[in-house]
């Protein structure tokens, strides 16, 4: 009945729970078990034994608390205000304030430039009138020989460009028979990289190359093919768009020396 006792007041009053001495109410219990010669007093001890289990789970929780980092002694926390002066600690209060309503008026001053302005402004219907209608246009994109035809950019520049383009592919592969996408089209900076993989589509189209994708790696590869058409023209016939995205982001991890060794393959 102490031990019962004893837990319960430790339950209600909120109390240190390591005031209990677990280990020894449980040895008291394991040496009066022999002794019981009724059922009540089974009961008893079984009562006895969920009031320790209910006081080390107390424990496990006062410890938590304690070593929480968001845990401060009261005792400390009134050492502490005590110690303050009154300015520092209305500064500290201060500091802490948050109020959820707020009120705000207009002094006699602000009441009367705000008059003045509204006095001042002319109708609106002039206001408007004088504003211009705006123009909505919807964008149009420009194709490759939109551009030819536009002077924009010059079909043998371009082709030259694209065979250039081709032949170092075709250096670049030559042992392997292809290469990585993201190792062809990767330069020293973000604007030049765009520029090759922008390019590079229309080796693509064009026919100067294959784009071969390992679909379980998530990784392409290019692989030139011999004897590009004279002229540039896209091939006829049923095709498909590859989109890749080159982002900022993924080009400058590539370049650092924490990137990670799959590179632009990741």
């Amino acid at each position: 009945m102490r031990i019962i006792s004893m837990c319960r007041a430790v339950e209600q009053r909120g109390v240190n729970p390591f005031e209990v001495d677990v280990k020894g109410s449980l040895e008291i219990l394991r040496k009066s078990i022999p002794g019981l010669e009724n059922l009540e007093e089974l009961c008893l001890d079984a009562e006895a034994l969920n009031r320790l289990a209910t006081i080390v789970k107390l424990q496990g929780d006062w410890l938590k608390r304690r070593s929480s980092n968001l845990f401060v002694d009261p005792f400390l926390v009134e050492l502490k205000l005590r110690s303050l002066d009154a300015k520092r600690l209305f500064q500290v209060f201060l500091g802490a304030w948050h109020p959820i309503l707020e009120l705000e008026q207009l002094s006699p001053q602000r009441i009367k430039e705000a008059v003045e302005y509204w006095n001042r402004l002319r109708p609106l219907k002039e206001r408007l009138h004088r504003l211009p209608r705006p123009q909505v246009q919807g964008l149009e994109s420009l194709s490759f020989s939109d551009m030819l035809r536009l002077g924009l950019l010059s079909e043998t520049a371009f082709e030259e460009v694209l065979r250039s383009l081709w032949r170092e592919l075709m250096e670049r592969s030559a042992k392997a028979g292809r290469v990585s996408y993201w190792e062809f089209v990767d330069a020293e900076s973000y604007e030049e990289t765009v520029l090759r993989a922008y390019l590079t589509s229309f080796l693509i189209t064009y026919g100067f190359a294959q784009l071969e994708i390992d679909p379980l790696k998530e990784e392409f590869f290019l692989i030139p093919k011999e004897g590009p058409q004279a002229r540039a023209e896209p091939p006829k016939g049923a095709s498909f768009s590859v989109p890749i995205s080159i982002s900022y982001e993924k080009w400058l991890s590539f370049h650092r020396p924490e990137a990670s060794k799959n590179g632009w393959n990741g």
